[in-house]
Formats: C-alpha cells, structure tokens, sequence
C-alpha cells in the first residue's frame, strides 16, 4: 500500500505525443474559447488546462503500480497547479513523466502529491502538481 517510503518515485515518460491544431481547436472549443485567433491554425498554442490531458496520461503508470494499490475509481483530483517555462505549441511532441512528492496516509485514506513534469523535444516546458485523495475498503487497512 502506497506510504511516505515511496515518496520520490518517479515513472518512466510516457510515449511522445504530438500536439495537433485539430486537438488544441477541439479543446478550445469545449472551453467556450473556440473564438481566440491563439487557439487556431498551424502556430496555435494550447490552452494552459491542456496540460491536464497530457499530464493524466502518466497517472497510468502510478495507478498500474501493484506494490501502490491504488484504483483510480476510488480516487479524487483534489487540487491542480500548474507551473510554466512556455505555452505548449501544435507540433510539440510531449512526453510526460510522473514523480511521487508527498504521502500522508490516514486510516483508510491517503493524500498523495504528485508532479508530472511536461517536456517538448527535450526541452521542459510545465510542471503539473496535483493532491490526490485515495481511499481504501476498511477491511483493506485492518
């Protein structure tokens, strides 16, 4: 079960992935930003929530981790902050990789902190600081 001893680990980058102007439209679009001439063509920036999409897809890694036994369905976002060296821009291929910062673990429960660092080609570009809130089965814990 996931404790303070598994306090900076960090998981391997997820695969590249590509932002296209297509994906940075269709999530301005679902902000009610579709309108903003930044979020359009081939030189568009994303966003800053995009990060959220791309920093998630390392959540994967943490929650595939049998020595952790989290399950996402019993999981709350608490919290999200995100720190900034550059907008994402189309083209930028990004990988994401998920580092444990925090454990407080609390009976049935445990507030994890974790950091997925966004980087384009090499280059950082946003760090994605979340809280999460797991709880477990009480006859898990006993």
């Amino acid at each position: 079960m996931i404790s303070d001893i598994h306090v900076g680990r960090t998981y391997p980058p997820t695969a590249p992935y590509l932002v296209s102007a297509a994906k940075v439209a269709e999530f301005a679009a679902a902000l009610g930003d579709a309108d903003n001439p930044a979020c359009a063509g081939p030189d568009a920036v994303a966003p800053p929530t995009f990060a959220a999409v791309l920093s998630s897809a390392a959540w994967g890694a943490m929650f595939d981790d049998p020595e952790l036994e989290l399950s996402l369905s019993s999981t709350v976002h608490t919290d999200q902050r995100f720190s900034w060296s550059r907008p994402l821009r189309v083209g930028d291929a990004v990988t994401a990789t998920l580092t444990i910062d925090r454990v407080r673990a609390r009976g049935t429960s445990a507030f994890i902190s974790i950091t997925v660092t966004l980087d384009a080609d090499g280059e950082r570009v946003c760090d994605a600081a979340s809280t999460l809130l797991h709880s477990w089965p009480e006859e898990k814990v006993a």
